[in-house]
């Protein structure tokens, strides 16, 4: 296999580095001149495991790194005058030129990018003098890097009697820790693509020619009198042959057995770089004493990181506790991302008690503060419950362990939208922007961008985020609504109408599409899409309220009235957000009515509230006292935000 993976990416290291579609180039500026005489304005180069390409992207493997304009320019000057110590009064001047800044601006720079960098060992702070770049630089303008072979793993097939989420789960826990390998040989592909597209019926080599990956790995989980067996089979994305095949077995309620199994196999067979020799690895793996439930002999699990690792060896009651946990963790994980009201409950509950069984399983409480801002924002949880169960997640865990970093941006969106406390949630996102994409993170940064009317940076981030995860529905058509919220009419409705061609069953495709085509002159498609959505999801509140909006730009205005009443009755019996509802009674007509079911939204710190403030469907509401006030809010944050930053300056 190691020939293979080899053969693949010499066949692929004369290609043009660059993944499927144009990547996303962050801001760039001069040809600044190295100390050994290199341009690193027009080259790409690569320092401390980091790729820096000629238009300004930085790469970590093959996750984007998203570095601002004002970072991206410092770790620019700083690489130009390598081994030398750059004064703050020198980065001062060549970020900001004359415009007046805090004297802790260039300290705040420095502190965010090394952040991003991680590590951050390449900038070393001189006492009293400034920074200097320490790492090697390794110019690649001759001869291009080499190109990983890209690699896809499918959603694994359940047989009878394996539990539904089962096969997935293990594929998504395998993805995760190849993804954090030190050293890869392999390209992973973003998970939500490649199981979109599973979804979708696409076989293995579809997949991979769909998403331009080099090798697919897929595979079947059956069930037996005791155990569970795991049939994995790689593929070949350019013949379709299987290159090779792994028969795993694990007792069953031991899925992290089967997952460590997995990883340790395709270590040796992509020769990822781990800990000793790994020859001796590769004998260790065939090893017939090493049965996969630990670490075979000869190696440790340093290299590469695996979630149920935490799984500890010591009393078997404890033991069998961790077990039961994560068990209990990968079903809630299954169970909430449905995005279906009453299995996100079952997800929930499935989660708290994992964390009530082993307080130390991190992942659980990551996945439960991503669950709180998700149901939040379909309106199947309270913003205050949501609220109260991510600080609590957040407060669990001390310290903050590299693992739950992952949780900041979810609660740096409390911090935001529940709290009103925008300082906490800037620094949430700053001491997570570092993490690469993922569906979650990706999405707290573009609804934290958008509540604050920054479309154009919301825009760069979801755009980025395609370009790495390009049949990702969600990611197409939460760009189409920031479209929308930009005032991009024309652009939004197009868009939404080539991700309906792509995903015509995606529930919040259907929603976004369903609103942005009612809006731009397709009221009639626009109910057929809504009127179906909510038929198929009738406790899903915010498709009741785009079909209402539908039928009264179709000018059914007594149809959308009923609805509007029913939800209205529905409010009295449990808690139901009205996002949405408030341009229902602009378009037909009752501006009071409107500004009346904001005021509501605005007291329960409904998530899209600030969202709805920028809609266009909101436009008649312009100039009226109430609606003012209303959008007087955010800037006062912002204003307050920066007053509090100047102070501690």
């Amino acid at each position: 296999m190691a020939a293979t993976i080899e053969d693949l990416s010499a066949a692929r290291s004369g290609q043009k580095t660059e993944s499927p579609g144009p990547r996303q180039a962050i801001s760039a500026h001069g040809d600044e001149q190295t100390g050994s005489g290199r341009q690193t304005g027009k080259r790409a180069c690569s320092f401390a495991g980091l790729r820096l390409d000629a238009d300004g992207t930085l790469w970590r493997g093959e996750a984007l790194v998203h570095l601002p304009p004002k970072e991206l320019a410092a770790l620019r000057l700083l690489m130009a005058h390598s081994g030398q110590v750059v004064s703050p009064a020198q980065l001062k001047h060549e970020l900001w030129g004359e415009v007046h800044v805090t004297a802790d601006s260039v300290l705040k720079c420095m502190s965010s990018l090394r952040a991003r960098l991680e590590p951050d060992v390449c900038i070393q702070t001189i006492y009293k003098r400034g920074y200097r770049f320490s790492a090697e630089i390794r110019d690649h303008g001759a001869a291009p890097p080499r190109t990983l072979p890209r690699l896809a793993i499918m959603p694994f097939s359940t047989r009878y009697l394996v539990p539904e989420h089962l096969g997935p789960a293990i594929a998504e826990q395998v993805i995760t820790s190849l993804t954090g390998a030190p050293q890869p040989s392999v390209a992973m592909l973003a998970r939500d693509s490649v199981f979109s597209l599973a979804l979708r019926g696409l076989t293995a080599q579809q997949i991979g020619r769909e998403l331009k990956a080099d090798l697919v790995l897929t595979g079947t989980l059956q069930a037996f009198c005791s155990h569970y067996r795991l049939r994995a089979e790689m593929i070949r994305v350019e013949d379709g042959v299987q290159i090779w095949v792994e028969d795993l077995l694990a007792p069953q309620g031991r899925s992290d057995s089967l997952e460590r199994k997995l990883i340790h196999r395709l270590a040796c067979r992509l020769c990822f770089v781990l800990p000793g020799d790994p020859e001796t690895a590769a004998e260790a793996l065939d090893s017939p004493s090493w049965d996969g439930t630990a670490s075979p002999p000869g190696m440790d699990r340093t290299g590469l990181d695996i979630s149920a690792s935490a799984i500890s060896e010591a009393g078997d009651k404890h033991e069998s506790r961790q077990t039961e946990a994560y068990e209990l963790f990968l079903r809630g994980r299954h169970e909430w991302r449905t995005f279906h009201r009453h299995r996100m409950q079952d997800g929930l509950q499935s989660l708290l008690r994992a964390i009530e069984l082993d307080p130390s399983l991190t992942s659980a409480k990551v996945d439960l503060a991503d669950l709180c801002v998700a149901a939040a924002f379909n309106g199947f949880m309270s913003p205050s419950v949501s609220a109260e169960l991510v600080h609590r997640a957040a407060e669990s865990i001390p310290g903050t362990p590299p693992q739950a970093v992952a949780l900041l941006p979810a609660l740096g969106w409390i911090n935001f939208h529940f709290d009103r406390n925008l300082p906490a949630a800037l620094l949430a996102f700053s001491s997570s922007a570092h993490l690469p994409h993922n569906p979650w993170i990706t999405r707290a940064r573009a609804a934290f961008a958008l509540s604050r009317h920054r479309f154009a940076e919301a825009i760069a981030l979801l755009r980025a985020a395609i370009q790495l995860d390009p049949s990702s529905p969600w990611l197409q058509s939460r760009m189409a609504w920031a479209l929308h919220l930009d005032g991009q009419a024309a652009k939004s409705a197009e868009l939404i109408r080539e991700v309906l061609s792509r995903f015509p069953e995606h529930e919040f495709t259907n929603l976004y599409g369903a609103l942005i085509l009612a809006c731009n002159g397709e009221p009639a498609r626009a109910t057929q899409l809504a009127s179906g959505l909510a038929r198929r999801q009738p406790s899903f509140d915010l498709a009741t309220a785009v079909h209402a909006y539908a039928l009264a730009r179709a000018g059914r205005g007594d149809e959308a009235r009923a609805i509007l009443e029913r939800l209205q009755w529905l409010s009295r019996e449990r808690f139901l957000l009205n996002s949405f509802t408030p341009a229902v009674h602009v378009a037909l007509g009752d501006m009071d009515a409107a500004l009346a079911e904001l005021r509501v939204a605005e007291q329960a710190r409904c998530p899209w509230f600030f969202q709805m403030l920028a809609d266009p469907r909101l436009k008649a509401l312009h100039g009226r006292p109430e609606f003012e006030r209303m959008q007087a809010v955010l800037p006062a944050m912002e204003a307050e935000a920066k007053k509090n930053l100047s102070l501690q300056d």
